[in-house]
C-alpha cells in the first residue's frame, strides 16, 4: 500500500467538496485526511486529500479526480515529494504531580501553551502528522481530554524550476 496525497485545486462553490468526497466513498477508496481552505484567490480552494491504495487505486483516483468539472488541477505526491504539516489543539487534565511533565514534553515537541485553566492546559502544535502522532501517544499516559486536528497541508518542494 503506498500513501499519495492529491493537492486538488477546485472552484470555491458550494457542493464541491460533497461531490469530491463522493468520488471516493461511491469507490470505497479511503480518505485518510482531507483539508480544504481558501487559495490567495476566493474564487478557488485546495482541498489536500490523503488517501492510500495499491499502483491501479492510486491512478483510478487521480483519473476521477481529473474527470471532475469543479476541479481545476491535480497534482500527486508522495510523502517524499512535498513539505507537510499538520495543526493540532489538545486539551490535557493536569494536576501538581504533572505538570511539569507536560511542560517539558510540550518545549521538546515546540508545542506551545495557548491556555490554561485552574485543572487544563491546551496545547498547539503545527508540525508534520508524525510529530503531531507522537505527541498524542506521549501525552495519553497524562489524561487527554479533547483533541482538533486540521488534517495534512501539503506543497511541492521548492525546485530551481518553480515559476516565481
Amino acid at each position: 500500500m503506498k500513501k499519495r496525497i492529491y493537492s486538488v485545486l477546485v472552484e470555491n462553490r458550494s457542493g464541491v467538496l460533497c461531490k469530491v468526497a463522493g468520488l471516493f466513498s461511491r469507490r470505497c477508496f479511503n480518505i485518510e485526511s482531507l483539508a480544504v481552505g481558501e487559495t490567495d484567490d476566493a474564487a478557488t480552494s485546495c482541498m489536500t486529500i490523503v488517501s492510500s491504495g495499491d499502483e491501479r487505486t492510486i491512478e483510478q483516483i487521480e483519473k476521477q479526480l481529473n474527470k471532475k468539472l469543479d476541479v481545476i488541477k491535480v497534482k500527486t505526491f508522495s510523502e517524499s515529494q512535498c513539505i507537510t504539516r499538520e495543526l493540532m489543539l489538545i486539551k490535557v487534565k493536569y494536576n501538581r504531580n504533572n505538570r511539569r511533565e507536560i511542560m517539558e514534553l510540550s518545549e521538546i515537541m515546540q508545542a506551545q501553551v495557548v491556555d490554561m485553566s485552574k485543572h487544563f492546559m491546551m496545547l498547539q502544535i503545527c508540525d508534520t502528522p508524525e510529530r503531531v502522532k507522537l505527541l498524542i501517544e506521549l501525552l495519553r499516559s497524562i489524561s487527554i481530554a479533547e483533541v482538533a486536528r486540521t488534517g495534512t497541508l501539503a506543497l511541492s518542494k521548492c525546485s530551481e524550476n518553480d515559476e516565481g
